[in-house]
């Protein structure tokens, strides 16, 4: 995209650039370490351990939910299907969970 000087101006955020610029590697290291949030460090440790996983297809089906249901899910915002799908996941997981024990 191409912005004429005042709106590539305006685009311009609130960044404190010349602390940005002046934070050393080791300070951003140690604000990384004590951000509970942070990604993983991708070393060669971290890809020694990781496992290519193939997505499995969803299917399309109709089902009916209560309307509170309904509304809870989408309340919460974009991908509210995909929330619901991991409920039912988990319940799943959970009752294939509870078979295994009883055996």
């Amino acid at each position: 995209m191409r912005y004429s000087p005042t709106a590539a101006k305006a685009r311009r955020g609130r960044t404190d650039l010349k602390r940005v610029r002046a934070t050393t590697d080791a300070a951003i290291k140690a604000d990384a370490a004590r951000d509970a949030d942070v990604a993983p460090l991708l070393d060669d440790e971290w890809f020694a351990k990781a496992q290519a996983v193939q997505p499995v297809p969803k299917v399309a089906i109709s089902i009916r939910v209560d309307q509170d249901v309904l509304k809870f899910f989408r309340r919460i915002g974009t991908g509210y299907q995909t929330r619901m799908n991991a409920v039912l996941r988990a319940f799943m997981d959970r009752a294939k969970a509870e078979s295994r024990d009883a055996r």
